[in-house]
This record gives C-alpha cells, structure tokens and sequence, in this order.
C-alpha cells in the first residue's frame, strides 16, 4: 500500500511508520505541479549565457570552468559516475528504503529543479522492493551525503547495483526487471539528487526510532530490577518529580510506579527492608532516563524538521510565491548536516548512558554485597555454577564499547575538496553508529530482563 507525501508536512509518526513497516511512498498531486514549474526554468537557465553553478558548470573546485550547453546532460551523468566513490558494507535495506523516500520529500518541496520523471523513477523502485546497494562508508556530511547518494542514483540511470527478489543485480538489469527505462539525467539533476542529507538523516531517524523502543524497555527491567533488589518505590514518587520539573523525569517515575504497582516483593520490603537509601542505578532512574527521554525527544524535533527540509545547492527561490514573483537560483549551503551532526551526537549520549544505567542494575543484583540477600551471582549453588557472572562481565564490555563510541563527531572536521569544503560535519558517521549502539544496547538490556527475572525467582526461594 502506498503512503501519499505531501513535502515540507510529513510527521515523526509518518516517518515512523514508514521505518518500521516499509511503506512506499508517492508524492502528492499538488507538489508534483510545483516540480514541474521550477523544472522548466532551470531547462531556460541552462542554455542561457549566464553561469549557473551545476547547471552550466563544473562542481566544488572546478565551478569556474563553463560548461556548453550540449554536454549539460553528460556533465550531470559524469557527476554520478565519479562520485560513486563509498566503501565497506552495504547500509541495510530498510535504511536505503528510508533514503529514497527523504529524497523524494526533499526533491518534492520544488526548490531542486528536477523534472517529476527523477521522482517518479524513485517512487518505482520503492513500490517494486528494488534497493540499491549504497556503501556505508564514504561521507563526511558536508557537500551533502555526496558518495552514498551517488550510488543511489547510479541506480536510476542504470549503473551501479541493487537488490531485487534476494537478487544482486546491475542497475541496468533490474531497472529491465521492473520495466523502467534508465533515467537520462537533465541539468542540475544528477547535483540535486547527491547534494544533501538524506543518507545522514536515514540514519539518525533509525537509531531514534530503534532507541527510543530501548529506552522504553529498559523502563520494564529497570522495575524488575527495582522488584528482585527489594528497592523502594518511594524515590519515585510524583511530587518529587515535580518540584524538578523535567517532563521525562515525571513521565518515567510514573511508569516505574505503574509497572511495580501492587508488587508482593515490595509489600514485603516495606515490613521487612531497614535500607534508607537504595543505589543510584535504582534511585535514580526517572532522572536518568527521564533526561535520556528529553534528549531523544529534542534530536527528534531535529530530524523532523531535517527530514522535510531541502537541502541540496543551488536552489529555486521564489517558486512557490505569487505569479508575478520572479525565480531566481542562488547558492547556498543547506546541504551541511550540522543539524544531523548534533542530533545524532545526542542520541548516541543518551543511548550510552541508558546502557551505564541497565549495566549498573545487572552488577548489583549479582553482588551479594547490594542484592539484598540474594545469592552470588544468583545462582543457589554457587562456585559449582558461576551463574550470572560472565553474563554481567559481557554486559560491561558492551556498555564500555558504547561510551567509546558516543564521543561526539560534531566536533571533528577535516577539510576536503581542496579546501572549497573546509568545515565538514561528519553526521554520516555520526549516525551510522549509532545502529552497533542500539545493537549493544538492546544486548544490555537482554541481559538485565534475564537476571531480573532470575532475581525475582530466587525471591520466591527465599
């Protein structure tokens, strides 16, 4: 079934549910006519005696040379074929399904130039399952995601390769599988499809979306733990949160209250329990995942925006205004994902430190020193069984790999394009981690379910 777009307008929700259920994705009517509008002025432009960068010259450095107007077409067709440039493995299919359908919003705001046939060819490869093979390495986030996103577009215009049925196949091949003809990329073109962000924002959208289901796990074993340690439920209470004041503190205490309400084990701690204060790890949580919580929430507002943005260079300006409003194209730099950059730094932040947290509730319920009179490593017959002790080392080396790699890369640019791209962003790498993140901490929180579970278990024997 095919989800209808209209750019500049699409939700986090519909971005969501694009992810996670692969929905195809067609542009609607009324963007198509301002497409076209802004695609036949940049055909004028073209051929027009005045320079226009990417439409009658070269790219980056070579933007002062002049290009005749008969070989726009192969310039545009040369561009793709040199930029096709990425390395390592494949980006996973549900990521490339996310980029084509960004591209298309971003395309479809009629900022671009390109003719709706670019649009189209994208909207056929979705609706048949055609995923071309981008390689994950190769980006810098500056000039836009320039190597990844030429890849993509080899696609189109029949080179490069793509998955279709569990087949690898030639661009050329699959574009006859599905009946479509290669593209034949006109001015601009080829520039606005490799120019921005779409690969960097696909990536941090899918290490939102998969970590925000992680954060929202973690809040079930952290009440399990909570359960099986005999912690109290009383640093959770609301009007502590409160006189704070962070929504995500508030709405974590509450589901920690909610999920441990009318629980035996703490029914028992009340009578039994001479503790006054538990651990942070227990104490703590609606504050630390509670801010966690607010940081997804504000890189989501991000990537939300991102995602609907244009951002590719030149652009059309005016094309949408009055009928009497004059078009112009200017060059611009929206194609620099520093925005991406920051969201995805905060996301790989609060992914750390719920995995920190998680980690720091599995080594106390094994520690008999903080478990509360459950046995070491909650094994009855310990030293015969070793129980959870590897389990919980594992978990550590997977939180540790986590904090290295959530060191920012916003902060780390390196010139390139001899020096005409002196200050990068590096968002592409900065979202591209984040998958292992979500990986590991989803490991993590495996771990803590089971040994919860096991803790609240023992409970019984006890």
């Amino acid at each position: 079934m095919s989800f209808n777009v209209t750019p500049g307008k699409v939700s986090l929700n519909d971005l969501s549910q694009i992810y996670w259920e692969s929905k195809s994705v067609t542009l609607s009517p009324g963007a198509k006519k301002n497409v076209e509008k802004t695609a036949s002025f940049v055909k004028d432009t073209a051929s027009a005696d005045t320079p226009m960068y990417g439409i009658n010259t070269g790219f980056g450095k070579l933007s002062g040379i002049r290009v005749p107007a008969e070989q726009t077409d192969l310039i545009q067709r040369n561009l793709i074929l040199s930029h096709c440039c990425g390395v390592g493995d494949p980006l996973p299919e549900k990521i490339v399904f996310l980029v084509m359908v960004l591209k298309i919003l971003s395309l479809g705001r009629g900022a671009s130039g390109v003719r709706t046939k670019v649009i189209e060819q994208i909207e056929s490869l979705l609706e048949k399952g055609v995923t071309p093979i981008i390689p994950s390495q190769g980006s810098v986030g500056a000039s836009g995601d320039l190597a990844p996103l030429a890849h993509l577009t080899a696609v189109l215009i029949g080179e490069g390769q793509a998955i279709y049925k569990g087949q690898i196949l030639s661009g050329a091949k699959v574009l006859k599988r599905i009946k479509r003809k290669p593209l034949v990329l006109k001015a601009k073109e080829g520039l606005a499809m490799i120019n921005g962000t779409q690969v960097s924002t696909a990536l941090a959208l899918a290490g939102l979306f998969d970590g925000w289901r992680c954060s929202l796990n973690s809040l079930i074993t952290g009440a399990l733990s909570t359960d099986a340690s005999m912690g109290s439920t009383d640093p959770f209470h609301p009007e502590i949160q409160n006189l704070r004041g962070h929504q995500g503190q508030i709405e974590v205490a509450k589901t920690l209250q909610i999920l441990m309400n009318d629980s035996k084990i703490r029914e028992s701690h009340l009578v039994e329990d001479i503790r006054i204060q538990d651990p942070y790890c227990i104490r703590c949580q609606p504050q630390v995942n509670g801010a966690c919580i607010d940081l997804l929430r504000q890189a989501a507002k991000t990537l939300t925006i991102e995602a609907n943005a244009v951002t590719d260079n030149p652009l059309i300006i005016n094309a949408m205004g009055n009928k009497d409003s004059q078009m112009r194209i200017i060059s611009g730099g929206n194609f620099h994902a520093e925005p991406v950059a920051f969201a995805a730094d905060q996301i790989a932040l609060a992914l750390s430190e719920i995995g920190a947290i998680s980690q720091r509730r599995i080594a106390l319920l094994v520690d008999p020193k903080l478990n509360f009179g459950l046995p070491p490593f909650l094994v009855s017959n310990a030293g015969v069984n070793s129980g959870f002790m590897v389990a919980e080392i594992t978990s550590a080396a997977l939180m540790s790999e986590n904090k290295h790699i959530a060191n920012p890369c916003s902060t780390d640019s390196t010139p390139t394009s001899a020096d005409q791209e002196d200050h990068v962003s590096m968002a592409t790498h900065a979202a591209r981690r984040l998958l292992t993140m979500n990986e590991n901490l989803s490991q993590i929180i495996g771990i803590e379910l089971i040994t919860a579970a096991q803790g609240i278990d023992l409970r019984k024997e006890i």
